[in-house]
């Protein structure tokens, strides 16, 4: 899978961010002198270091840093929070005003060459209404000079499912069409790289489900897609990882479960049913980890403030109590609850 590794800034410590490390050098391994040199370390897709961006007195990005390799993340961020402004410093299209953001390992800002390896979508409209989505792909694919544009128009319309009318002028498209061929010039040239804003606007609920797969099978096949959207629904089931920006900060990088593991600060749901849950609330509530047990029907909601401790011992207590568990799943673990609780700080 993808990871995804984050620098708060100095002195920063309200930031969640689930961070792989690599193994130290087990002791005695010892280094040929005389072997050829080490090859260069390789480029993460996209490299966000320290990036700031203001407008005048306004601070849209502040201090953020983060790297991204082949997998999807979605940006996550209340209406203001600076998700735009750092799509579009990834993008090349804004200068950091402090900071760097490197696209494999080159600043991306004035770098007009790395757009043959990036296709992007941005939130604005940039479709002309009296082109077809076939001829607007066809531009595309010109403009990047391929040797057959014709064939990399027709195979991005197919992949976005807009062949039944690509022919059409885009005036008479809905606003889910006109995106879905912004989507296909951007996928003409086959980038490595794909940054999209809000691409879901607009959508009804088979295109969504179509961009979901797609996208899906792009970042299977070793992409590297970032995209923002305020639809909780979709990030969940499409991103690996997530960026939470909140007040042009990055208040949380990771894989959203693992991120809802650090909030220590709220406790722990769970909801429980079992042949005799008074039986095993009795034992529950012994424990020093569980802060409150409740009862709605035949489920019980069980909250602790050691997510840990609590799926350790429970398989035990459940086996000591002499109960049958019939489902035990985390009842805030979503991807709605984490943003809220991120949100609510």
């Amino acid at each position: 899978p993808s990871w995804l590794d984050v620098d708060c800034g100095a002195g920063r410590s309200d930031c969640y961010r689930p961070v792989l490390c690599h193994p130290p050098l087990s002791q005695g391994h010892a280094v040929n002198s005389a072997a050829a040199p080490p090859s260069p370390e390789p480029h993460a897709a996209i490299s966000v270091r320290s990036a700031s961006r203001w407008y005048g007195d306004l601070v849209a990005v502040n201090d953020i840093s983060f790297e991204l390799e082949p997998g999807i993340t979605g940006l996550l961020g209340p209406n203001g929070a600076g998700k735009s402004t750092l799509l579009h410093m990834m993008a090349g299209l804004l200068e950091p005003s402090s900071g760097e953001v490197l696209v494999n390992g080159e600043s991306a800002w004035k770098n007009t060459s790395m757009y043959s390896n990036i296709g992007l979508v941005p939130e604005r409209e940039v479709t002309y209404p009296f082109l077809s989505a076939w001829e607007y792909a066809l531009a595309s694919a010109r403009l990047h000079q391929l040797p057959q544009p014709e064939v990399a128009a027709q195979t991005a319309i197919d992949m976005v499912e807009l062949g039944d009318a690509m022919h059409r002028k885009m005036s008479g498209y809905s606003k889910g069409m006109r995106q879905r061929a912004k989507i296909a010039a951007a996928l003409v040239h086959d980038p490595d790289i794909l940054i999209l804003d809000e691409p879901f606007n607009g959508t009804d609920p088979r295109q969504r489900l179509q961009m979901n797969t797609m996208l899906k099978e792009l970042g299977d096949s070793g992409r590297t897609i970032v995209f923002s959207s305020h639809i909780l629904e979709d990030v969940e089931d499409l991103a690996e990882d997530v960026l939470v920006v909140i007040g042009g900060r990055l208040g949380a990088a990771g894989n959203f479960r693992q991120i809802r593991r650090l909030i220590t600060s709220r406790p722990h749901a769970f909801t429980i049913r079992s042949s005799n849950n008074r039986a095993l609330a009795a034992a529950l509530v012994d424990r020093p980890y569980v802060t409150l047990v409740s009862f709605d029907s035949d489920v019980m909601e069980v909250q602790t403030t050691d997510f840990g401790a609590f799926t350790e011992s429970i398989a035990p207590l459940i086996r000591s109590s002499g109960v049958a568990l019939q489902e035990l799943q985390p009842a805030d673990d979503s991807l709605e609850s984490v943003f809220a609780y991120l949100v609510a700080r």
